[in-house]
């Protein structure tokens, strides 16, 4: 069998991850922008996934989400355009920034965590609860 055969009987873990990722993100994106947030995309996800209510530094965001302060910086830019986040001086060094959300990055926030529930809880449904959580932990576990 060649190699392309067998990735697509059994795809390594590389292809299931993205499998899993954009699959999760179509979804997720499509119902949030019928929400009211059809100008968030999937990149977005880098800060507000990780983004404090109370608000965070870039930083913290770069290191939560995996990418380079510069992408996180270019996010940000492009998410106060949109009128998500802004910048405020951090109370506890005023020579850092935090990155805050708006109420309309507030509302974004709610309505995708509990559409990230809804979505979670259907998967469990599927597999079973017990499977979704090995599923979770074993996910977890590599990712760390």
């Amino acid at each position: 069998m060649r190699r392309s055969e067998h990735k697509k009987i059994d795809p390594d873990l590389g292809i299931l991850a993205s499998r899993t990722l954009f699959a999760f993100q179509r979804e997720l994106f499509s119902a949030i922008a019928k929400q009211g947030h059809s100008r968030i995309r999937p990149r977005h996800g880098a800060v507000l996934a990780h983004l404090d209510p109370e608000g965070s530094r870039a930083t913290d965001l770069s290191a939560q989400s995996g990418q380079h302060k510069q992408v996180i910086g270019t996010l940000v830019d492009e998410l106060v355009e949109l009128g998500y986040v802004e910048r405020r001086p951090d109370p506890k060094d005023r020579r850092a920034k935090l990155i805050v959300p708006t109420e309309l990055g507030l509302d974004q926030m709610a309505k995708a965590d509990a559409l990230v529930e809804q979505i979670e809880h259907r998967h469990a449904a599927k597999v079973g609860e017990a499977e979704w959580a090995a599923f979770k932990r074993v996910f977890r576990d590599i990712t760390a």
